[in-house]
């Protein structure tokens, strides 16, 4: 418990600063920042050819977030098929799988980061740098610019959310940049390679030979964890003792991936001119995840109850799939974190949680909200508090409003279908192969488990999330066309409507605020948006959840 409230307060304390931190960034006022960062960026611009740097509309905006991303996966698509080929491949690794090659690029695009391939042995050390870390940055930096305009577009008056380019550029090299730098150089200090030599050979107690892979670790884990990514530079991710070799470092990567998303919550309060309304989100936020977490941590806490029921002494808990230098609490606490940050990053193996313990990891990237990852949580978070207002609008009979400007009919439709869609890229997919020999035939628990490791993928895949049950046999061409297609609508079809919302709600006249008023900065708004939340998700998941870890967990008992 001690171990959890540490790391608890030390966010708390990372809010404040680093929120504030981002609201002078992308605020686009003078500030202290600028004489370091702006002769850097100015170079950028040059190159760039970018003269003009006028706002834009949400839909110039949008095209050009959309544009930037396609330059990108064609580019990295290509590096992944001719990696063999390429500079910096000591190992001789070959050239990656046509259609693994789209679901990788894909899921780094999306910031998803699924791994239907193990690291070491399926990237070059130039594909991890020129591919992966490239595309933790950039799809980082996208997530968090879609915030940033979104919360101008509540916030703000006039008819633009801000130029994509000055944001996305700002996103690298005033944030995830300065920040990566200094948690590699904390990762390396504490014994997480960092180096270009090849595999080590070495040899064991009983004669035989090993060999040990290395490369730029730290660097990569540094971003993986600050842009909310997951995808791990080994197989096992933060399990690996090279990726995260003790306790301390594993609050360090608790915290890198926590901190953004839960400090955007104060940057939308600066924006918002009223920190109580970003401390109403981030309260609803932490509300969500205590939930969450004291389910994680009591189901692992309490064993597996099939073992304990063969009278075998369960006093550690449920320790399988887990490292023992964490043990219960840091496996608890970086799953639930993972999962509500959608970073995908794992220190144990998500596979071996107790069925209880393994809805919390599903619930989370259902509701995809609880903190969220780089900036796309909060722009969902800010859509159920849009969506709570309109319900207690209707319920009163008044015109909703939310900071100061009227809910209407166009904004409504947006929302509904960022809502939908989430569920539907989920459930229909996980039906389809439950339907299909080439679905079917991946499964490696049948039963109740096995339903959960369908679902999982598809859920983790949509929210964009990239954590897995691993007992899935993942890397064939219908897994992987089909979950690269589900990160690509998880990705965009929320982003497009959300932004569209905000092009909508920039364009309004602000409406006094007046004794009738539906005030939104206090603990009734509080309660109700996470209720709304809680609805919402219970009514769309809660009866494929039942046929998964819910009837696994009755069958144990």
């Amino acid at each position: 418990m001690l171990q959890i409230a540490a790391v608890l307060i030390l966010l708390l304390l990372l809010v404040k600063p680093l929120g504030s931190y981002m609201y002078h960034v992308f605020s686009n006022q003078p500030n202290r920042t600028d004489k370091l960062f702006t002769p850097f960026e100015n170079v950028i611009y040059g190159i760039a050819g970018l003269k003009n740097r006028s706002g834009m509309s949400w839909k110039k905006y949008t095209l050009s977030l959309i544009l930037t991303n396609i330059v990108l996966v064609v580019l990295g698509y290509i590096i992944l098929r001719v990696q063999k080929l390429l500079p910096l491949n000591p190992n001789g690794i070959d050239n990656m799988e046509p259609t693994l090659s789209f679901n990788t690029i894909i899921s780094f695009m999306t910031n998803t980061n699924l791994q239907h391939y193990s690291g070491e042995s399926g990237l070059t050390y130039f594909s991890q740098m020129a591919v992966i870390m490239m595309m933790m940055f950039t799809s980082a930096a996208t997530g968090i610019v879609v915030a940033i305009a979104f919360i101008r577009g509540i916030t703000s008056k006039g008819n633009t959310l801000g130029n994509f380019f000055v944001d996305f550029v700002k996103a690298h090299t005033r944030l995830l940049l300065p920040l990566a730098v200094v948690v590699t150089l904390i990762l390396v200090a504490l014994q997480v390679p960092q180096t270009f030599g090849a595999t080590v050979q070495a040899t064991t107690l009983q004669g035989d030979v090993q060999s040990i892979a290395r490369g730029p670790v730290a660097s990569l884990v540094s971003i993986k964890h600050l842009g909310t990514n997951g995808g791990g530079f080994f197989g096992v991710n933060s399990s690996h003792p090279f990726e995260n070799p003790n306790p301390l470092t594993n609050v360090i990567e608790i915290l890198s991936m926590w901190c953004i998303p839960a400090a955007l919550t104060y940057t939308f309060g600066k924006f918002a001119r009223n920190q109580k309304q970003g401390w109403v989100i981030f309260g609803a936020m932490s509300m969500l995840f205590l939930m969450f977490l004291s389910l994680a941590y009591y189901a692992e806490s309490q064993g597996n109850p099939a073992i304990n029921a063969l009278g075998i002494d369960a006093a550690q808990g449920s320790m399988e799939g887990k490292e023992v230098r964490f043990g219960i609490a840091q496996s608890a606490l970086f799953t639930t974190v993972t999962t509500a940050a959608t970073t995908g990053t794992v220190n144990n193996m998500h596979d071996t949680l107790t069925p209880l313990g393994g809805l919390v990891p599903l619930g989370q990237m259902m509701l995809n909200c609880v903190f969220g990852g780089d900036g796309v949580g909060l722009v969902n978070m800010l859509m159920y508090a849009i969506l709570g207002v309109f319900l207690c609008g209707l319920m009163v009979g008044r015109t909703p409003e939310f900071l100061g400007r009227k809910i209407e009919a166009r904004e409504m439709k947006l929302v509904a279908i960022a809502i939908l869609a989430h569920p539907f890229i989920i459930l229909v997919p996980t039906a389809i192969a439950f339907l299909t020999d080439l679905g079917r035939g991946s499964i490696t628990n049948p039963g109740y488990h096995g339903i959960s490791q369908v679902l999982y993928e598809f859920t983790s895949s949509a929210a964009n999330n990239g954590s897995g049950f691993e007992g899935l046999a993942d890397n064939t061409p219908f897994w992987n066309i089909s979950t690269g297609l589900v990160m690509l609508f998880g990705r965009y079809i929320s982003i497009i409507a959300l932004l569209g919302v905000a092009g909508s709600m920039v364009k309004k006249q602000w409406i006094p605020e007046t004794i009738g008023t539906f005030r939104t900065d206090n603990a009734l708004y509080t309660a109700i948006l996470v209720g709304t939340v809680f609805i919402i998700g219970a009514l769309t998941f809660l009866p494929v959840l039942v046929l998964g870890p819910i009837a696994e967990h009755l069958t144990l008992r």
